[in-house]
């Protein structure tokens, strides 16, 4: 069984976050306790490959992404970007509900950075910090499966200071990415010299 403990910080406000492994659960899936500002809420946290994913899972990610990504930020650029198939998808789920999701994946060369991506709220669930538990949870996933290697990301440059609390530090300029300013981040693991 394993245990871990996550604190990320917006706004000066600690969230802690608490992840242990599920006795009934099947691969990849973990339960994770959470507690902001008083409340206590439990969600799960389910990583799997996009072959593990059942057919209507998978359609409710991509559907959420898209609304998202490409509806929301009024974006029309492909979503389904061919990363998918050999990525690891992390969903947050209470009961079967999807909150949200992020995309982790694995290092092309053994010195190059794991990625985490295609972080997402859905709309439904917003104003509750889940963002932090995305974020706690897909670092500790890269950490377990790459632990040598630092993590990536490509930022939205609106969220730069939210990356930041989870120790990402800038390391590009800002540019345009499917027209909207993104800034290249990096997080160095704790066995790597910063």
């Amino acid at each position: 069984m394993e245990f871990h403990d996550a604190v990320a910080v917006q706004a000066g406000k600690p969230l802690e976050v608490t992840t242990v492994q599920l006795e009934e659960a099947g691969a990849g899936e973990v339960l994770v306790e959470v507690k902001a500002t008083g409340a206590a809420a439990t969600y799960r946290v389910d990583l799997r490959s996009l072959d593990e994913l059942p057919a209507r899972e998978l359609y409710d990610l991509l559907r959420m992404r898209v609304d998202v990504f490409v509806v929301e930020q009024n974006c029309p650029y492909p979503e389904l970007d061919g990363k998918d198939i050999d990525a690891l998808h992390l969903r947050l789920l209470e009961g079967a509900e999807l909150l949200g999701a992020a995309r982790i994946l694995k290092p092309y060369e053994p010195q190059d950075p794991s990625k985490i991506g295609r972080v997402v709220v859905s709309p439904d669930h917003r104003g509750k910090r889940l963002g932090d538990v995305l974020m706690s949870e897909a670092i500790a996933a890269c950490e377990r499966l790459y632990p040598e290697n630092p993590i990536a990301l490509s930022a939205q440059a609106h969220l730069r200071r939210f990356y930041q609390s989870f120790g990402f530090i800038a390391v590009s300029q800002e540019y345009l990415e499917d027209g909207i300013p993104h800034i290249d981040m990096v997080r160095q693991q704790a066995t790597q010299p910063a």
